[in-house]
């Protein structure tokens, strides 16, 4: 066995279970973590030893997770808009509400890391505070504090923008 054969036997089960509670859907969760394998086979290199393999390998899984995210809500959104615009009265409605996601997404951007990636693990990846903990190598405690403070930083920028 190859040493990469004895990493995807070593870790396919808790990389597969890391996306499967970000993804909650086993066809997703199998997808990406295949990708996140091959990922890994190209850049193995890239592995320096600075953290654990498995840490490692679920930031892969995390990047290709939210991705795939990302995509899948572009072609939701292209998908509501056209249906909005065959329903012109909810036309209004559908723009307020995109609206305002583009301002959430807006501050989130701007807002400095780690804050930024604890909070988008906790709201969007629903993680628990053990698991995001576990990605840094930090304490639950310090994972729940970033977290807060993200979400402070967030209200306040969102007052700031408001009309």
């Amino acid at each position: 066995m190859t040493d990469f054969e004895q990493i995807y036997a070593d870790y396919f089960k808790p990389v597969y279970a890391f996306v499967l509670s970000l993804s909650r859907d086993a066809a997703i969760a199998e997808d990406i973590t295949q990708e996140t394998f091959l990922k890994a086979i190209k850049n193995i290199d890239a592995f320096k030893g600075e953290c654990k393999m498995s840490v490692w390998l679920c930031q892969i899984a995390k990047n290709s997770y939210f991705t795939y995210v990302d995509k899948q809500k572009r072609i939701s959104q292209d998908t509501a808009i056209e249906r909005a615009n065959l329903r012109s009265p909810n036309l209004e409605d559908a723009l307020a509400n995109r609206e305002q996601a583009y301002r959430v997404h807006q501050a989130l951007h701007k807002m400095d890391e780690p804050y930024k990636e604890v909070f988008t693990l906790r709201i969007f990846g629903e993680l628990s505070f053990a698991q995001i903990s576990g990605l840094f190598g930090k304490t639950e405690s310090w994972a729940r504090v970033t977290f807060y403070r993200a979400k402070k930083r967030l209200l306040a920028e969102l007052k700031e923008d408001s009309p």
